[in-house]
């Protein structure tokens, strides 16, 4: 047995079970975003501190090891699995709460937290968000950031299957 105690930052994650009643605790306004976040690279970490600068608090619903290989990323996706997504998104200082959704899209996670402000990369017109509608309709926003960096997990994979 370890002397240590676990890394505050694990407290971070919250399963879905729990949203209702640890989401009270996180400042407003409060940011939603989701994704898959497979090997986190420089274009996730910058757009994810961007997004948290929209708001006070920033809270990110990665897609579950099922709902990633849906997306039909390849057979050899998620790389990390969501227990070790978790962990690392977590450990960023702009996130104050991950989760998790199983389903194709986040919609459900939206719903159940009601953010005030949606975030998706500069790849998704504002109008295509999931759960736009929704968040506007009780006085939300909702923003699509431009890339800075080109960079993508899927890229990144291809560079090292040629190496």
């Amino acid at each position: 047995m370890s002397a240590y105690a676990p890394p505050a930052f694990e407290a971070k994650i919250c399963p879905p079970d729990q949203l209702a009643s640890r989401i009270g605790a996180l400042p407003r306004p409060l940011v939603f975003t989701n994704g898959c976040f497979d090997i986190l690279h420089r274009g996730h970490v910058t757009y994810l501190a961007q997004a948290r600068a929209l708001g006070a608090g920033m809270i990110v619903a990665l897609n579950s090891d099922t709902s990633v290989r849906a997306l039909g990323k390849g057979d050899d996706r998620p790389v990390n699995k969501l227990e070790d997504r978790l962990a690392v998104m977590a450990s960023l200082a702009c996130v104050d709460m991950v989760t998790w959704f199983d389903e194709d899209t986040p919609l459900q996670r939206i719903l159940e937290i009601r953010p005030d402000i949606l975030v998706k990369g500069g790849d998704w017109a504002p109008e295509r968000i999931v759960g736009a509608a929704e968040v506007k309709g009780w006085g939300g926003s909702v923003h699509s950031i431009p890339f800075i960096h080109e960079k993508s997990t899927t890229a990144l994979l291809e560079k090292i299957r040629r190496l």
